[in-house]
């Protein structure tokens, strides 16, 4: 009988593969007409091809998922993002910009150049610290979220080695472990923003692994897929379909009901499936949502409700088609616009837009990370045209005045715009067409709730075996046998990993082999 997969995010077409490889009939169901959810791209404005959702591809890279379903057969192919950060000077300042590049010596030398030989001794030496830790998180994402997985992850290290003091530094914030290391607020407020792309600002526990992310990038950068994020997704279906999967685009799943040992799933065009076996590659409340209309404990799901949270809301985008690249004051594009550019000085304006968001206020200056792909990759853009995507965090789904987001998107992005220019002046002028995406437009186009990218909140509580809850961390539905759930709902989190679909299909393949040895 055919294993449903419902959502065509990377997540679930990551588990769809696997099965399918393993000998699996599979089908995916899928709402939109696009493929891919928030890892998809499409042709905004003529000649560019622009992405939806998710743009550098960090944590994948470091899963080995790439290798082993051989998605470069399919088509697949990176550029590392090199330099993988660069932060500019404050405006209307003289001072250096710092940059990032892959390798640790030319990262030290621009941070001497920019924040003194203090701090570029300091960051040497935590990124020989973080580095081999951040190794040891990336290990504990790939796999099921067991707390044995975790301790050996976290806490690997026996008393003698340290265990007690990186225990410690594993659960303080963010803010605090860089205070421990630097002086310099540039070289802290670049790093924080760079560690805040996980979701929470760094003021919360158990932030400081996000910020000590930026010691892995020395081994391995952020990646661009070659013709856009959706390369990934396209990679995976193309896999899938050579592996006798079927895709099916533009009918959304309405309902998940039990029947007998399997389940029945109805769709919006009318169709009704039978299966043994369901994965869920949609947000956790969408599955919910579905359960509930085939009939599922009603009190159940509204404690599950409850209980997890989505957030205020993390941020929006601004998709830019420009005629050339931003001009940083001090810097050249081949240091400033292959990789993240960290629009942020001072950690201040990061927890002023916190705040505001969670108050349900708009940011008093937004926080913008900018990225212009097209400098590493042509194929986005038309010949003598560029294009860059431009994320502002924090920006409230729900505005506390009660006032639509139709009223608020165009100024927001004015005012984007405007912080990109104040860093790399005339930037603002090179802008000939632009693609606003609120909070609003994310949840109604991707699917995610409360414009949540990552899904629900990436705070501690409901991370790794408590995410989303406790009793869904399995991936697993208590009281739904056959029902599994993948995606950002479920660990490790948000971003593009894959991790949470192959751990989905291991779940899977196990359950099927132990049904057929039970019946011979």
């Amino acid at each position: 009988m055919t294993t449903l997969i419902i959502g065509s995010g990377h997540n679930a077409l990551v588990a769809a593969c696997y099965l399918a490889r393993a000998g699996e009939p599979v089908e995916v169901l899928e709402r939109d007409e696009v493929l891919g959810g928030a890892v998809s791209t499409v042709e905004r404005f003529p000649g560019h091809l622009v992405d939806r959702g998710s743009s550098a591809h960090i944590m994948i890279r470091h899963t080995g998922i790439i290798e082993e379903l051989e998605l470069a057969k399919f088509g697949l192919r990176y550029i590392d993002c090199d330099p993988w950060g660069f932060a500019p000077a404050p405006p209307g300042s003289t001072d250096a910009p710092i940059v990032f590049h892959r390798d640790l010596d030319r990262t030290c030398a621009a941070v001497e150049r920019a924040c003194g030989s203090r701090e570029a001794d300091a960051y040497r030496r935590f990124v020989h610290t973080w580095g081999p830790r951040a190794q040891r998180v990336m290990r504990a994402f790939g796999g099921a979220p067991t707390p044995g997985r975790f301790v050996r992850s976290f806490w690997g290290l026996d008393a003698r080695g340290g265990g007690s003091a990186l225990s410690r530094e594993f659960l303080q914030s963010g803010d605090a472990l860089l205070d421990s290391w630097f002086d310099n607020e540039r070289l802290k407020a670049a790093l924080a923003w760079f560690g805040a792309q996980s979701g929470p600002p760094m003021s919360e526990p158990g932030t400081a692994p996000m910020a000590g992310f930026a010691a892995l990038m020395h081994t391995l950068p952020p990646g661009r897929a070659v013709g856009g994020s959706g390369a990934l997704t396209a990679a995976l279906v193309a896999r899938l379909r050579a592996d006798g999967g079927v895709v099916t685009a533009g009918d959304a799943v309405v309902e998940l009901r039990r029947a007998g040992d399997g389940w029945r799933v109805r769709t919006a065009a009318g169709r009704e499936l039978s299966a043994r076996t369901v994965v869920s590659g949609a947000h956790v409340l969408t599955t919910l949502d579905l359960l509930r209309r085939g009939g599922f404990d009603a009190g159940v799901l509204d404690e599950w409700r409850r209980r997890i949270r989505v957030g205020p809301g993390i941020g929006m985008v601004v998709r830019a088609a420009t005629d050339t690249l931003p001009g940083y004051p001090g810097a050249t594009a081949a240091e400033s616009a292959r990789g993240l550019q960290l629009l942020v000085t001072d950690r201040r304006q990061l927890r002023l837009a916190h705040g505001a968001a969670l108050a349900g206020e708009l940011p008093p200056r937004p926080v913008v990370l900018a990225m212009s792909f097209s400098a590493l990759d042509p194929t986005i853009a038309p010949p003598g045209q560029h294009q860059l995507s431009l994320w502002a965090q924090w920006h409230p789904y729900r505005l506390a005045d009660g006032s639509d987001w139709a009223d608020h998107g165009a100024r927001e992005a004015d005012r984007i715009i405007a912080e990109v220019d104040g860093y790399a002046p005339g930037f603002a002028d090179s802008v000939r067409q632009r693609h606003v995406q609120t909070p609003a437009d994310l949840e109604r186009e991707l699917g995610l709730v409360g414009g949540n990218v990552m899904h629900v909140e990436m705070s501690l509580d409901q991370m790794f075996f408590w995410r989303p809850l406790p009793e869904l961390s399995g991936q697993r539905v208590p009281g739904a046998p056959g029902l599994y759930l993948t995606g950002a709902s479920t660990h490790p989190g948000g971003g593009v990993s894959g991790a949470s679909g192959r751990t989905a299909a291991r779940l899977v393949l196990r359950s099927v082999r132990r049904g057929r040895f039970a019946r011979r």
